[in-house]
C-alpha cells in the first residue's frame, strides 16, 4: 500500500521575527505538512529558528533539513534536540547529513575531513544521539513530562530521524537507522560545494540499493526527495534557462525529465508527482523557499485526487 503524500517547504532567508512568522503562517495556510530549516552558515539558525515557527503555527512539524553533522558536538547536539522537541510541543523531526560544503568548515575553524570521516562522525553523532536522548539520567532527556504521570521525562520516546544520503555508506546508516530517507537526486559536482543532479535511472540505481540494504528493516522508512524547481507554467524554457546554463551538458527536455524539476503545465506536474511515488516510492515531498507558493496548487491538487 502506497503512504500518503507528505509536503514539507525547506525556508532559506533569515527574518526578522516577525517575517520569519508571517512566513511559517502561510506556509500553514498553504497546507505544508512540515516547516524545515537548513544548517548552512549565512542562514538562521536552525533549533531558534524552528522554536519561533512553533509559536507561530499549531499544525506542521518542524524539521531541520539537513544538519550538518560536522558542525555539531554529539553531547551538545542532545540538549539542542531534546530541547528544541520539548519547546515545540514533540513537533521536532530531527534531519542529519555530513555535509558538503568545505568552505563553510573553514570559515567555521572546523575540519572538513574526507567523505569517510564525515560519514564516520555522523555513523557516531547518530549512536551518541540515540544513547542520551534515551537516558533518562542526563538533564537534557528531562525537560518534557511524560504524559499521564508527574514524573519529569522525555516529552516523547524518540525524536523521529531524517538521514540524507546519497552514496553507499550514507544509504547504509539510512537503511539501518532513519525514520526518513531523505535523497538529493543530487551529486558532488566537480566545483567543492557544487551539486549535479541525477538522471531517474541514476536515481533508480540509489534507490535500488538503499531497498537492498533496508531489505531486513522491521518496518518501511518514510523515503524523501528534495525538489530543487517547481512552476506552474506552459513555457518551460525560459524557467530553466538558469540550470542549462549551469549544466550545459542537458538538453531542455532531459532537464524537465530530472526528477527533482517540476515544471510545466499542471496536471504533468500533477502526473509526474504521482509517477514518481510509483516508481522510486517518494511519498514525502520537500521543496525550496522559492517554489513556497508555486507549489500550493499542485499540494492542493493531489490531496483532492486521493480524497
Amino acid at each position: 500500500m502506497q503512504r500518503p503524500f507528505r509536503f514539507g517547504v525547506n525556508l532559506l532567508t533569515p527574518a526578522p521575527a516577525a517575517e520569519w512568522r508571517a512566513t511559517c503562517r502561510r506556509a500553514e495556510e498553504l497546507g505544508y505538512d512540515v516547516i524545515l530549516v537548513p544548517d548552512h552558515l549565512g542562514m538562521a539558525a536552525p533549533f531558534p529558528a524552528l522554536v519561533a515557527a512553533a509559536e507561530a503555527t499549531e499544525r506542521p512539524r518542524l524539521g531541520t533539513f539537513v544538519l550538518n553533522a560536522g558542525f555539531w558536538n554529539p553531547a551538545l547536539l542532545a540538549r539542542e534536540v531534546a530541547t528544541t522537541d520539548a519547546l515545540t510541543g514533540g513537533r521536532l523531526e530531527l534531519g542529519l547529513g555530513t555535509g558538503y560544503v568545505p568552505a563553510e568548515h573553514e570559515a567555521a575553524g572546523l575540519p572538513f575531513g574526507s567523505p569517510r570521516e564525515r560519514v564516520d562522525h555522523l555513523r557516531r553523532t547518530v549512536g551518541e544521539l540515540d544513547r542520551l536522548l534515551g537516558s533518562e539520567d542526563l538533564p537534557h532527556s528531562r525537560l518534557g513530562s511524560s504524559a499521564g504521570t508527574d514524573r519529569p521525562g522525555p516529552t516523547r520516546s524518540r525524536v523521529p530521524l531524517l538521514i540524507g544520503a546519497n552514496g553507499d555508506r550514507m544509504l547504509r546508516l539510512a537503511a539501518e537507522h532513519a525514520d526518513i530517507a531523505a535523497f538529493t537526486g543530487a551529486r558532488p559536482g566537480d566545483t567543492p560545494g557544487s551539486l549535479d543532479p541525477l538522471t531517474a535511472e541514476e536515481l533508480d540505481d540509489r534507490v535500488a540499493r538503499y531497498r537492498e540494504l533496508a531489505a531486513d528493516r522491521p518496518a518501511a522508512a518514510e523515503l524523501n526527495l528534495l525538489i530543487q524547481l517547481v512552476a506552474v507554467t506552459d513555457d518551460p524554457g525560459p524557467v530553466l534557462e538558469p540550470l542549462l546554463e549551469r549544466q550545459p551538458r542537458l538538453t531542455l527536455e532531459q532537464a524537465l525529465a530530472l526528477p527533482i524539476v517540476l515544471v510545466g503545465p499542471l496536471d504533468d506536474i500533477v502526473a509526474k508527482v504521482r509517477a514518481q511515488r510509483e516508481r522510486f516510492g517518494f511519498s514525502y515531498l520537500t521543496v525550496l523557499e522559492p517554489s513556497l507558493e508555486a507549489f500550493a496548487p499542485v499540494m492542493e491538487r493531489l490531496r483532492e485526487e486521493s480524497a
